[in-house]
């Protein structure tokens, strides 16, 4: 099976979560969370960093349950900080818990924050057909501008590249290359 260029083939758990997870669209609150979260811990670091921490830090931010994390303290802070299965930075902690904040603020607002970040896209997946791995962008005027709205919303750490990387993550972009098995099935998907 022909996978995307930056799948390593002798990676399981690489393979899994691009063959699974990577690019299918997520409408699910909690999930739409948890990606928001590893990919503001992931800026400036390799997706493989945080991939192989994926399961300390769903214990550490309590199953990334937003509710949850919107209500972490300070003491919740330090525990985190001193947590080394996870990306220990303060930075990143306390944007961790400011976004899931701001994640309940815009649901407040939208009913859901699924109906929020799919409305960039009108709903449905934006389906490229890039040819190879040099033709996929780190990011677009679509994901500067939902950057922009996140950030002035109270969201930390999603500039422009982190957002696109959400968007892939999320399926709200279809980036599978078309030579890549899973673009296809991925087409089919809402």
């Amino acid at each position: 099976m022909k996978r995307c260029a930056w799948v390593p083939e002798d990676d399981p758990l690489y393979v899994a979560y691009h063959d699974r997870e990577w690019g299918r669209p997520v409408h699910d609150e909690q999930k739409l969370f948890e990606f928001l979260l590893l990919e503001t811990f992931q800026a400036g670091l390799s997706w493989r960093t945080v991939l192989y921490k994926r399961e300390n830090f769903r214990k550490a931010f309590a199953g990334f349950d937003y509710d949850k994390v919107a209500r972490f303290t300070v003491e919740d802070e330090q525990r985190l900080l001193s947590d080394k299965g996870i990306i220990r930075n303060r930075l990143k902690v306390k944007a961790a818990v400011s976004n899931a904040r701001a994640f309940m603020s815009v649901q407040k607002e939208w009913g859901r924050f699924d109906t929020y970040i799919w409305s960039f896209v009108d709903g449905k997946p934006l389906q490229n057909r890039w040819q190879s791995l040099k033709e996929v962008p780190a990011s677009t005027p679509l994901s500067d501008l939902i950057s922009k709205d996140l950030k002035k919303r109270g969201f930390k750490f999603v500039g422009s590249t982190v957002v696109y990387a959400h968007m892939q993550a999320t399926g709200m972009v279809n980036d599978h290359t078309v030579d890549c098995f899973c673009y296809r099935e991925v087409c089919d998907l809402k």
